[in-house]
């Protein structure tokens, strides 16, 4: 398989993508397989949004490939903080993204390969997309034992999943995309997406934990080029296309009008965490000041990600009710957010009494509020 980024299918996938002000009216057919040249997974998840939203796949397949440095991708009914551990990724800078299709919480890095077939409603099969990829898998390597489930996860040795699962459907368009695992960080992997916050209640669309193994690690001679290739090859064989893989910049505006539009929004907190449905979190903790330990209880109802119902329950005698009241006003109608949560308390404690031994309380009482987020 042979990367072609030349001027001339620049301008070709131009003709192709482009968008008319009145609105797109590409009678091209045929299908076509593109590959990102950014690791970026804001960017790559826009050029899912701008593929599905801009092109007419009524006669056109396309193949998405890419692949992203370190981020935690959530499903778009999903919540945060009952999916991975928020302070883990600020420590290690690692991004947190929500996708636009559903499905579960997954950790890319540079060993995963993300695939994503576009095609029109009527036409979406992911099972077959996942047949595909087998294919290809077992035609680079014929004694691999990888097979698809009825879940739509392809496993390896009959136990290790290598790839998941998640999709949009439009009323006229669909997307199915799926990851595979080659050569990911499984310590990091299982260290991001293992929740640390407890007491937390939702309706929202858990993930299923599973088993999982790096294909590399079944066979080290493998590449993320050499399966991306062999991915690339089938899907041009069997959709009787050119053998090909045209490079493109998520960020072109020329040939993706609008794209930094959607990549802004998929960045914002309105939509990585305000969108997470409504959720409360009922928990206790202790508090270790001086030579005593404190069990405080806190009830939380969050809606947008924003605190809408807040109820702390601590001793009077350890926190004057009327300083205890000001922090549940200034919270109630706040992000649930340590930043925004430290920026607050840091506020109110200007206007709290001058005494430092309340003062020394609240400091402990706010920085373990905090840690609830």
């Amino acid at each position: 398989m042979v990367l072609q980024a030349s001027l001339k299918n620049c301008l070709q996938l131009s003709c192709i993508l482009r968008t008319p002000k009145v609105g797109f009216r590409s009678t091209t057919s045929g299908s076509l397989i593109i590959q990102s040249i950014s690791d970026d997974v804001y960017q790559n998840l826009a050029v899912e949004d701008w593929i599905h939203d801009h092109m007419n796949l009524e006669n056109r397949q396309v193949l998405f490939l890419w692949r992203n440095s370190p981020a935690v991708v959530i499903g778009r009914h999903q919540n945060p903080w009952q999916e991975c551990n928020l302070r883990l990724l600020r420590q290690k800078n690692i991004k947190l993204a929500r996708r636009r299709s559903g499905g579960g919480t997954v950790y890319h890095d540079l060993g995963n390969i993300n695939l994503t077939f576009f095609t029109s409603r009527k036409k979406y099969e992911r099972m077959e997309n996942l047949k595909l990829v087998v294919k290809a898998l077992k035609a680079l390597r014929p004694q691999l034992d990888v097979h698809v489930t009825d879940r739509y996860d392809i496993l390896l040795d009959r136990h290790y999943k290598i790839s998941g699962t998640a999709a949009k459907l439009g009323r006229t368009t669909a997307y199915h995309h799926c990851t595979l695992l080659c050569n990911a960080d499984k310590f990091v992997l299982s260290s991001v997406l293992k929740s640390p916050y407890k007491g937390i209640k939702s309706n929202a669309t858990p993930s299923v934990p599973a088993s999982v193994k790096n294909l590399f690690e079944e066979d080290p001679s493998l590449t993320c080029e050499m399966l991306l290739d062999a991915i690339a090859e089938e899907y041009a064989t069997q959709h009787q296309t050119d053998h090909h893989i045209t490079l493109i910049n998520p960020a072109d505006e020329t040939v993706l009008p609008g794209i930094n539009n959607k990549t802004k929004e998929l960045q914002t907190w309105e939509w990585i965490y305000g969108k997470t449905p409504k959720f409360s979190v009922s928990t206790c903790f202790n508090m270790v000041y001086k030579d005593s330990v404190l069990d405080v209880k806190v009830d939380m109802d969050i809606k947008h990600g924003r605190i809408e119902v807040c109820n702390i329950d601590l001793p009077e005698q350890w926190l004057p009710p009327a300083v205890c009241s000001e922090l549940v006003k200034s919270l109630t109608g706040s992000k649930f957010c340590p930043n925004e949560t430290t920026t607050l308390t840091a506020t109110l404690l200007r206007v709290c009494p001058q005494d430092a031994e309340l003062q020394s309380r609240w400091n402990l009482l706010c920085e373990n509020m905090t840690m609830l987020m």
